[in-house]
């Protein structure tokens, strides 16, 4: 069964309220900060999703007074959403997506070693991932600088060391292919 990124959006919103309730801006802010590391979001989605969350009783709210008269309105994970979550996790995994990115695309279109295009396609593409892997280990020097840090989120921990792996991996793949045109 295939998954709209639509579908996940849900999964990942009732995730986050299963670790502890959250307001929108809460959640907002972590699809800017850690979820975005793997999940692409636009802010846009969240407030639509969590209302109609809410609607079909997955999740619930309620609001708190933060200060002397701040109302913030909070979420909270409803048991027939921590069963949905439950569910969902223990779905076999779908097929994999094929990556829709553009340095792929382009490469593929080059036809020879020769081609001036190639040379600057991999400068560009080895500057992207150098700023990306720098993001990423400055996320887990951020987030996991302990032992005690990485055995409370290592799900997380290890999506983030897998991270660095790779674009590590990307990295010296590309200045290889660089250094033999």
């Amino acid at each position: 069964s295939s998954m709209t990124k639509e579908d996940t959006l849900q999964y990942i919103l009732l995730g986050l309220l299963a670790k502890r309730d959250l307001t929108g801006y809460d959640m907002k802010k972590l699809f800017g900060q850690e979820v975005r590391d793997f999940w692409y979001a636009r802010h846009s989605q969240v407030y639509p999703e969590l209302r109609k969350l809410e609607e079909s009783g997955l999740i619930t709210s309620y609001t708190s007074t933060v200060g002397t008269k701040l109302q913030k309105k909070y979420y909270r994970l409803a048991a027939t959403g921590r069963q949905k979550l439950r569910d969902w996790l223990d779905q076999p995994l779908g097929d994999m997506m094929p990556t829709r990115d553009e340095f792929t695309m382009k490469l593929y279109l080059i036809r020879s070693q020769k081609d001036p295009q190639l040379r600057q396609l991999l400068q560009e593409d080895i500057r992207r991932h150098k700023e990306r892997l720098a993001h990423l280990q400055l996320r887990w020097r951020l987030l996991f600088p302990t032992q005690e840090a990485r055995e409370k989120e290592y799900g997380h921990a290890l999506i983030l060391q897998e991270a660095i792996q790779r674009e590590t991996q990307k990295l010296a793949w590309e200045k290889k292919q660089l250094a033999e045109i």
